[in-house]
């Protein structure tokens, strides 16, 4: 299975992102759907049924989510983008924000950037990345439902993480915080134009560990099923190594030698 063609590849160090389609069969994401159904205790069928208009499921190990992460197709696009051997094999997938048509709001539906380490301090405003993207390989967005325009789709901002690689550089390893960030990094990249992720269930949109995104209310009629679990590296960036399409777009951002 050969990986991303050479303009996806640019997309994305350019864009923070690339839609792969196909990622994952149709009929797995229908049984981890079913899966999902299970634990929340609700129906497909029960529509009255659905009061809240986010549930979430956390980590989910059993065989049908590590093999919806695990495909070649997958696999092959993290050796493009992260280098082969420097990603751990995906032992299943997490968070699920599972998103119901409603008219409340969730009220999580602010501009962020995942956070990297430092996830044992109980206040998550101190969490923490850094420039060389430490414990974050890539942030990935799998699309167990067919997500339209209306279904809830994940906003990202293209570019947005050259300006965040930006503002990590002078804090060096020790990086910034949530906390940081909010009060400047975001509001940096409001002008970026807004990608919506979009597609048929199945696929997955593999990220930069820096992309500003954001939730978004479900104007839609089913509800929108989707993980956002990130890609854990197997080792620090390695200066004897080629550079990786995080590594180089992190580099270009910064205006340092690719």
């Amino acid at each position: 299975m050969t990986g991303l063609t050479a303009d996806q590849v640019e997309n994305f160090i350019n864009d923070g992102f690339v839609k792969v389609e196909d990622a994952f069969s149709r009929d797995l994401a229908e049984v981890c759907r079913n899966e999902l159904w299970a634990d929340m205790g609700l129906s497909p069928d029960r529509r009255e049924k659905w009061t809240e208009p986010v549930v979430r499921i956390g980590w989910k190990s059993s065989p049908p989510f590590v093999a919806a992460t695990n495909t070649p197709r997958l696999h092959a696009a993290y050796d493009t983008l992260v280098g082969e051997g420097r990603w751990l094999v995906p032992q299943g997938l997490g968070t699920f924000p599972i998103r119901f048509p409603s008219q409340e709001s969730a009220g999580d539906d602010g501009w962020h950037v995942d956070m990297s380490f430092g996830t044992g301090n109980p206040d998550f405003m101190e969490w923490r990345a850094n420039v060389m993207s430490s414990g974050r390989a890539l942030l990935m967005l799998f699309l167990f439902s067919d997500v339209g325009p209306d279904d809830a789709p994940t906003r990202i901002r293209k570019g947005s993480h050259a300006t965040i690689a930006r503002e990590l550089l002078p804090h060096g390893k020790a990086g910034a915080t949530l906390r940081q960030l909010s009060t400047g990094g975001y509001a940096s990249t409001q002008e970026c134009e807004v990608a919506l992720a979009t597609g048929a269930a199945g696929t997955v949109y593999l990220c930069h560990p820096f992309v500003v995104h954001a939730a978004q209310p479900h104007h839609g009629t089913d509800p929108r099923f989707m993980a956002h679990p990130p890609l854990v590296p197997s080792m620090e960036f390695d200066p004897k190594l080629a550079p990786s399409p995080v590594q180089v777009a992190i580099r270009k951002a910064c205006g340092l030698t690719i």
